[in-house]
C-alpha cells in the first residue's frame, strides 16, 4: 500500500510540473514504470490472499474432524451416585357404587381370581405413586406403585432403553403388556369407571408381564412397530405354579399399524398373540349341587386378539371437539387337564377327579367417546362375550356348563376441570352374572398431583 502511494505521489508531482521540465517519454516512462510496480504488488497480495484462504480452510477441516473424533469418542456425562430428581407424580381415585353386592363373577368364564364381594357405596380405590426418570443416557427408569389399606403392590417396575438405535427398543422387569389397546392403560387412564368385561374375563384388571419386551418402529410414513415378549408367566391366564421354572412360562408379539387420513382423522390397528403355559390354575365354580368347587387346570392356553382406534378432531385439534372409537375382539382356546377338589363333606358334587379339559371363548367390546366441548365428555360403550364351548370331559358330571352370553351396556359423562382433576357419572345395565342382571350407577373422582407422562394413542 505505501508503494502504491508513493508511486502515485511521483506521478502527481511530475504532471504537475512544468511542460519543459518534463518531456512526453518521460511521463510515458513513469506511468510505464508505475503500471509494473502496481501489477507485481498486486499479484503478490493476491497470492497471499490466497495462502491465508488455504490455511484457514485447512484448520476448519481439522477443527471439524477433531470434533467428530471427539463426539465419537466422548463418554457420557457423569452421573451423581446421589443425584435422585424422578418425576413423582401421585393417582387419587374413589367412588360411590349403587349395585348389587355378593359375588358377581362373568359367568361361563373361569374367574381370574379367588371370589370375593364386590365394592359398593363409598369406596377408595387404588392410588398409584409413579416415580420416573431417565438413569443415564441410555436407560430410563419407571415405577408404579398402587397403595390399598394394608397393602402396597408393584404395578409396573421396569428399566428401557433410548436411543438404541435402529426403531429398537428393549424394556425389562415388570410392566404392562403390549398387546391389544387398553391393556397399556391405568385405570385412571380408561375412558369408562369400570374396565370392560373382555379384559375382566381375559386378565382381570390388564396382562402383566415380569420379563423381556421389545419393539422395532419402522422407518416408514405410515406408524408401523412390531413387538415381542417372553416373561416369567405367573399371572392369569398363567399361573404361579407355571411361572416356577427356568425360562419362559408364556410369550406374547404383537403388531400395529396406523396413520392420518387428512388433518382431522387418525387410525390404528393391531392383532395380538399370547401363549401361556398355567399349571396347578386354581378357580372356583360352581357344581351342581351349587356348591363351590376349587378346579385345578394345567395345560396351554392361546389368545388371539383384533384391535382397532379412529380418532377424530377439526383440523387436528382435539382442544375443543374429538370422537376416539375403540373396538377390540378376542378368541381363545384352552386344552389340558383339569381337577375338582373333593367337595363331598360340604355337600358338594366334586369327587377330586382329574380329567381332560378344553375349551373355545370369545368376545369383545366397542365404545365412543365424544368430547362435546372443552372440558365435557359423554360416552357408550357395549360389551358382549360368548361362552363358547366348554368340555369338562368327566367332570362333566360335576360342574355346570353354562352356554349364558353375558353381556352389558355403560352410559358414562365426566367433567375436567383441568388435565389433573376428573369427575364422572356413569350408568349400567350388567348382564355378565346369569339370572342376576343388575342396573349399576357409579360416581368417580380421579385426581393427579405431580408431573405425569402423556398416554399412548
Amino acid at each position: 500500500m505505501f508503494h502504491r502511494l508513493l508511486l502515485a505521489a511521483g506521478l502527481a508531482v511530475a504532471l504537475a510540473s512544468p511542460a519543459q521540465a518534463a518531456s512526453p517519454d518521460d511521463i510515458a516512462a513513469l506511468r510505464a514504470e508505475f503500471d509494473r510496480k502496481f501489477q507485481s504488488l498486486q499479484a503478490d497480495y493476491e497470492a497471499r490472499l490466497k495462502a491465508l484462504e488455504s490455511r484457514v480452510q485447512t484448520a476448519e477441516i481439522k477443527a471439524d474432524n477433531a470434533q467428530q473424533d471427539a463426539a465419537a469418542n466422548a463418554s457420557p456425562p457423569p452421573v451423581s451416585a446421589g443425584a435422585f430428581n424422578p418425576e413423582v407424580s401421585l393417582i387419587l381415585q374413589g367412588a360411590y357404587i349403587d349395585r348389587a353386592g355378593g359375588q358377581r363373577p362373568i359367568t361361563g368364564f373361569m374367574p381370574v381370581e379367588s371370589p370375593a364381594r364386590v365394592d359398593r357405596g363409598f369406596t377408595l380405590d387404588d392410588s398409584e405413586l409413579v416415580f420416573a426418570a431417565n438413569i443415564d443416557p441410555y436407560v430410563r427408569g419407571f415405577v408404579d406403585l398402587a397403595v390399598a389399606d394394608d397393602k402396597v403392590n408393584v404395578e409396573e417396575s421396569w428399566f428401557q432403553t433410548l436411543n438404541l438405535g435402529y426403531g429398537l427398543t428393549v424394556k425389562g422387569g415388570r410392566f404392562l403388556s403390549g398387546i391389544g389397546y387398553q391393556n397399556e392403560r391405568h385405570p385412571h387412564a380408561w375412558d369408562f369407571a369400570d374396565n370392560n368385561l373382555m379384559y375382566s374375563a381375559l386378565f382381570g384388571e390388564h396382562l402383566v408381564q415380569d420379563g423381556l419386551q421389545v419393539r422395532w418402529l419402522a422407518p416408514t410414513e405410515l406408524f408401523m412397530e412390531v413387538g415381542a415378549e417372553v416373561s416369567r408367566g405367573q399371572f392369569f391366564p398363567g399361573s404361579d405354579a407355571g411361572g416356577d421354572r427356568n425360562g419362559a412360562g408364556a410369550w406374547a408379539a404383537f403388531a400395529h399399524l396406523g396413520g392420518d387420513v387428512g388433518a382431522s382423522n387418525a387410525w390404528r390397528a393391531g392383532v395380538s398373540y399370547l401363549h401361556a403355559r398355567p399349571r396347578e390354575r386354581e378357580a372356583f365354580l360352581n357344581d351342581v349341587n351349587d356348591f363351590e368347587g376349587l378346579t385345578r387346570f394345567s395345560g396351554n392356553s392361546k389368545t388371539w386378539l383384533g384391535d382397532f382406534v379412529w380418532k377424530w378432531s377439526p383440523n387436528g385439534n382435539s382442544q375443543q371437539r374429538n370422537v376416539v372409537f375403540a373396538a377390540e375382539y378376542f378368541h381363545r382356546n384352552e386344552d389340558g387337564d383339569l381337577s375338582c377338589a373333593d367337595n363331598t363333606a360340604d355337600g358338594g358334587a366334586c369327587t377330586g377327579l382329574q380329567d381332560r379339559y378344553s375349551s373355545a371363548q370369545s368376545g369383545g367390546y366397542a365404545q365412543a367417546v365424544y368430547q362435546f366441548m372443552p372440558r365435557w365428555r359423554t360416552g357408550l360403550r357395549y360389551d358382549r362375550l360368548s361362552s363358547g364351548s366348554v368340555d369338562f370331559g368327566a367332570n362333566q358330571a360335576f360342574l355346570r356348563d353354562s352356554r349364558f352370553d353375558p353381556s352389558r351396556w355403560s352410559l358414562m359423562t365426566d367433567y375436567s376441570p383441568s388435565e389433573f382433576s376428573r369427575f364422572r357419572l356413569q350408568l349400567a345395565r350388567d348382564k355378565s352374572l346369569q339370572g342376576d342382571p343388575d342396573n349399576q350407577l357409579i360416581l368417580q373422582y380421579i385426581m393427579s398431583i405431580g408431573p405425569h407422562g402423556a398416554h399412548k394413542f
